[in-house]
């Protein structure tokens, strides 16, 4: 699973450069840029909600096969009809389109094997949890590195039959080691989803997870999108400086996703999802509204990178140990879908803030944004489920 996990990460991020680039190189505009994410987000976030009653019906496995060789067809044909000059933006659109309806399956169904594959090892959630994480950082550490370097070295079209050989081999990885599931009870698919939804409607731990995780994201897409490049060009640091911060932080999250994969499930929950994120959050808005050197704030952001690695192998164990048997796939895709609700709007909120009251009062606006969300929620009776932790299989 972890190095399916790899390769098909890894050829996303290698797509994430390549397709925008090509888009920017061939049209010259930033609006068609922005108009051909959406194409890929949107269907994406949607596909991956939509999915959850085929997951739990032929089990993730198949799932994730047939999206991964869907997902590789797509891509294989943007390059072909560019090199044939037969490429068009609103066909280019189309086909981002369907990566992002074939990656929304792919990666939920790879995510929805998480407790088979804990129970199978018979290791607890937060070990898988954790090494799932510390190889998603990585890709985004490592990969997006290697992505623009193939990009500056072969093009951006040419770059993206890398992507079709990573998501084809992942493919093959979980045909030949993927766990097994045997087909569960054919039912209507309406039913089949909102059985689902109510299985997050019931549950308020659940339901404020994911809504924290809906705000958390948009606040750390309208940082990274717009706010921290708008930060780099006033401040004078440039380009380099927001690469490397974000690669900071992600070295930061790596070791303490792989300290969580070891350890988590000894750690108190609740107090570690505190601490994660006081220093993971607010401080990382505040060092940029202040003048201060780069040093200090590549500091602040790695160690933003040390509270962030324990939070996902903590909440990650804890949805998934009050997800009941045979709803896996479709409450955990689509908890994930209301998580990522918020990334499409965090780049317009940000442009509108710092448009609107200046790029210091919004970075310390966001920083408090975001202490409040992470904070509130955890002093709730309800956060005290957090701790509960289900029986654990013999260790093998």
């Amino acid at each position: 699973m972890l190095l399916a996990q790899a390769l098909s990460l890894t050829g996303t991020r290698l797509s994430a450069i390549a397709l925008p680039w090509l888009v920017i190189t061939t049209t010259g505009s930033a609006v068609l840029t922005g108009v051909a994410a959406f194409a890929q987000m949107g269907p994406y976030v949607v596909a991956k909600a939509a999915c959850g009653p085929l997951l739990d019906r032929f089990g993730p496995r198949r799932v994730v096969i047939v999206a991964e060789v869907g997902a590789g067809v797509a891509v294989l044909a943007v390059p072909v009809l560019h090199l044939h000059g037969a490429l068009s933006f609103p066909l280019l659109c189309v086909l981002v389109a369907l990566v992002g309806v074939m990656s929304g399956p792919a990666d939920g169904g790879k995510n929805a094997m998480v407790p088979s594959v804990a129970a199978g090892a018979r290791v607890p959630l937060e070990r898988v949890t954790g090494l799932s994480g510390t190889v998603e950082r990585l890709a985004t550490t490592v990969g997006t590195g290697l992505a623009g370097a193939l990009v500056a070295w072969l093009g951006a079209a040419p770059s993206l039959f890398v992507t079709v050989g990573t998501f084809s081999v992942a493919a093959v990885v979980i045909a030949l080691s993927g766990p097994r599931q045997t087909p569960g009870e054919a039912e209507p698919y309406l039913a089949s989803l909102l059985a689902g939804a109510s299985v997050i409607g019931r549950d308020k731990l659940l339901v404020s997870i994911f809504a924290m995780s809906a705000v958390t994201n948009l606040l750390d897409a309208a940082l990274f999108s717009v706010v921290l490049p708008v930060w780099a060009a006033q401040t004078g640091a440039g380009p380099a400086a927001v690469g490397l911060l974000a690669a900071t932080m992600s070295a930061g999250a790596v070791v303490a996703s792989m300290l969580a994969a070891g350890i988590g499930h000894r750690m108190p929950r609740r107090v570690t999802y505190l601490l994660g994120f006081l220093v993971a959050g607010a401080p990382r808005f505040v060092v940029l509204a202040l003048d201060v050197p780069l040093s200090v704030s590549l500091a602040v952001f790695a160690v933003a990178g040390l509270g962030a690695g324990f939070l996902n192998p903590i909440i990650g164990a804890v949805i998934f140990e009050r997800i009941p048997d045979g709803l896996v796939g479709r409450v955990s895709v689509l908890g994930s879908s209301l998580a990522w609700a918020g990334i499409p709007f965090g780049g317009l909120i940000g442009g509108a803030l710092v448009a609107g009251i200046a790029l210091s009062p919004t970075l310390l606006l966001l920083g408090g944004a975001y202490l409040v969300t992470t904070t509130l929620p955890a002093l709730l009776p309800t956060w005290r489920e957090l701790d509960r932790r289900a029986s654990l299989p013999p260790q093998a």
